[in-house]
């Protein structure tokens, strides 16, 4: 009985490596997608063709989308790989290939005595864009720390300066060329696919490849750029629907909400609406995990769609992101909205025609068996995934309130629930808020005798009752232990799962005390007066010794000196999750708690799984092997005004931690109890000085 997804910690592998090549080219795209629709409508309206023509407007065109967005990807990939010095010095070396491009054309094109128009960088700049700032991160590195004092200005911008003139000289005559002939050899691959009528297969790679997340890598590598090449030169393009069309992925989620059972027949309509209208395709991607005949029914959806967008000759006027169906008629091309919602229809219509007779087939056989398989097919999803999904942990929530037989709350537990661990990595940060966090909700519906703890992972001692984890890292709570009941959650701090736990303990209690003869139930409170514990109450006690336990007492006995007025920042801006996890670990090594190599640690506990706890707080710390990196208990406070973006959700406050012993869980404790009530988050925004903010972190709930 879990709520579980896989872990996506393991390293290697030829689909990992394709996810995360994707991954950076989709993190160098994606945040430039609104700066493609601005271009998108001024095409739509400015140019002779479009619905407004105004010839003035219409110089923008042009420049914008072969200068403009093509160093804007590129600078954003630099940012990506050295922050601001890789942005200035990407942007330089990719105006270099942009301009040989040009020569190279204008050469040819005088050769021929015809114009042959222009290649716009697009694969250019995600190529030198990292590439460059790669290139000066690795000269800065040559010479960090032997630069004399008072000369770190000069030699900053000289070497930033020159090494972006030897990189645009190298872009112009050794990059240029490649890139002209590689968009020459695909363009003329498309051309000789929609020739041959053929374009329709490519279905057969491009839906399974989105099903296990290898899509980026296509999508951003080539079709993208080669769409917005030639909707430069004919105003729309095919391309942009190849991956996007959301008709594909709505029909199986129709079918599965006809001929479905269990969890996935009561999610199929919401996941529907959000695939189709919110344009996060990913949700429909564990339906056909659980089956994978299933992927037929995509790939002849997919290809039915194409098939009528070639014969309608329709197309898109730039990339549709998200893949919502408001985005896709938005971007469409004029005159070509009849054909392009024709082939979203066809899909869906293909798409359900082909799934409808699978999931009849096994429907007897699934009712028979009584298994619901869907909560694994979204672990398997995420594990493909290789990271958290809101939208994958609400299709996980969702399995476990519409089916009966995975709710959380319905399914009696083994045993009575007497021990609780909270497990992470390390078992000293995260986990220790979140068994706060928890232990409140039971004193507050008056359960005072389950133990509530924090391990770390590989700590736990193998009897526990109920292991909560984050999604990541269930699997490997599993292994350790089998016999428990776990439950995932996307993060500690404000998990909804917590009220299903408390719920949870609850039954337990009932049916414990239904299977007991009257005169050997015990009262209320039992195993908290000393009465011993049974089992795994009883193990648990015998092992608080290597666990971390924030209790009520404990909170009471101090722990304010490790955190301190040195300690707590108020930044007015923005950081980056890196910016603010060196001031984090800076802090923790000036205090003499921490070495040096607890950043690299903090760094690599961020890769396994992230240490956003919700209600805008990350706690970053390090990994469990760091331990010889800890000198003493203490902790750091940073509130970042403008924000930092923490894998993807939004931080203001970034607490350090570095902890020996329990020194550290009492403030921690209280920041836990803080960072629960929203309205407190508020006044700790509101704090004007350090002082102020410091105060108010020692006051909770003395």
């Amino acid at each position: 009985m879990t709520t579980a997804a896989s872990e996506t910690g393991s390293k290697g592998g030829a689909r990992v490596l394709i996810q995360r090549f994707g991954s950076f080219l989709s993190g160098m795209i994606m945040p430039n997608i609104p700066a493609l629709i601005a271009w998108g409508i001024l095409t739509a309206f400015v140019i002779p063709d479009g619905f407004t023509p105004n010839e003035a407007l219409a110089t923008i065109v042009g420049p914008m989308i072969h200068y403009l967005l093509p160093l804007m990807i590129a600078m954003q990939g630099g940012r990506m790989i050295y922050e601001a010095r890789g942005v200035v010095v990407a942007g330089i070396a990719t105006f270099g290939v942009i301009a040989g491009s040009d020569w190279l054309i204008a050469q040819q094109s005088e050769q021929l005595g015809e114009d042959l128009g222009q290649i716009h960088m697009f694969i250019g700049a995600m190529i030198m864009g990292p590439l460059a700032a790669w290139v000066m991160k690795k000269l800065d590195g040559l010479w960090e720390g032997k630069i004399r004092t008072g000369f770190e200005m000069l030699v900053n911008m000289f070497s930033a300066g020159l090494a972006g003139f030897f990189l645009a000289v190298a872009g112009f005559y050794l990059l240029a060329p490649v890139v002209n002939w590689l968009m020459a050899v695909l363009g003329r691959a498309v051309e000789w696919l929609v020739d041959t009528g053929l374009l329709p297969l490519t279905s057969l790679i491009i839906e399974p490849a989105k099903v296990f997340f290898l899509n980026n890598a296509i999508n951003h590598g080539v079709l993208t750029p080669l769409g917005i090449d030639e909707a430069a030169e004919a105003g729309k393009s095919v391309l942009f629907l190849l991956e996007a069309n959301p008709g594909p992925g709505v029909g199986v989620l129709i079918a599965y909400t006809i001929f479905g059972v269990g969890a996935a027949k009561a999610t199929a309509p919401g996941a529907a609406l959000i695939q189709f209208v919110g344009g996060i395709h990913e949700v429909y991607f564990p339906y056909v995990l659980m089956k994978p005949a299933l992927l037929l029914a995509v790939v002849a959806g997919g290809a039915s769609g194409v098939a009528v967008n070639v014969a309608f000759d329709t197309g898109l006027r730039g990339p549709a992101s998200p893949g919502s169906i408001l985005a896709v008629m938005a971007q469409t091309a004029q005159g070509d909205h009849l054909g392009v919602a024709l082939s979203v229809v066809v899909s869906a219509g293909v798409s359900f025609a082909v799934a409808a007779p699978i999931l009849l087939a096994s429907r007897k056989r699934d009712l028979a068996a009584g298994e619901d398989q869907f909560s694994d097919a979204v672990a398997r999803t995420q594990a493909n995934k290789g990271k958290s999904s809101d939208a994958l942990s609400g299709l996980a929530g969702g399995a476990a309130a519409g089916s009966g037989a995975a709710a959380l709350g319905t399914i009696a537990p083994p045993r009575r629930i007497e021990t609780i661990i909270f497990a992470c990595d390390a078992g000293m940060g995260s986990s220790a808020m979140g068994a706060s966090v928890l232990r409140r909700k039971l004193k507050d519906e008056g359960i005072t005798d389950v133990s509530v703890t924090n391990r770390a992972i590989p700590s736990l001692p193998g009897d526990t009752d109920l292991v909560v984890t984050q999604q990541q890292l269930t699997d490997r709570a599993r292994s350790r232990e089998a016999d428990a009941v776990h439950v995932s959650v996307d993060s500690f701090m404000d998990a909804p799962e917590y009220d299903d736990v408390v719920r949870l303990v609850q039954e337990s209690r009932e049916e414990s005390a239904a299977d007991e003869p009257d005169g050997s139930r015990a009262a209320p409170g039992a195993a908290a007066s000393g009465a011993p514990a049974s089992g795994a109450a009883a193990s648990g006690a015998a092992a608080s010794g290597a666990a971390t336990s924030a209790t009520d007492d404990d909170e009471a006995s101090g722990g304010d000196d490790v955190l301190t007025l040195d300690r707590v920042r108020i930044h007015s801006g923005s950081a980056t999750q890196e910016e603010a996890l060196a001031e984090a670990a800076r802090m923790l090594e000036d205090a003499g708690a921490v070495t040096s190599d607890y950043l690299e640690a903090m760094r690599r506990r961020e890769e396994t799984v992230s240490t956003f706890m919700g209600n805008e707080l990350a706690i970053p710390h390090g990994t469990n092997d760091a331990k010889e990196a800890v000198l003493a208990s203490a902790l750091s406070v940073s509130r970042y005004d403008g924000g930092v973006d923490w894998g993807g959700k939004q931080a203001v406050f970034v607490v350090g931690i570095a902890g020996v012993g329990k020194e550290h869980l009492a403030i921690l404790s209280k920041i836990a109890r803080l960072f629960s009530n929203k309205e407190a988050v508020e006044r700790l925004k509101a704090a004007a000085t350090e002082e102020e903010l410091l105060e108010m972190l020692h006051a909770v709930n003395d």
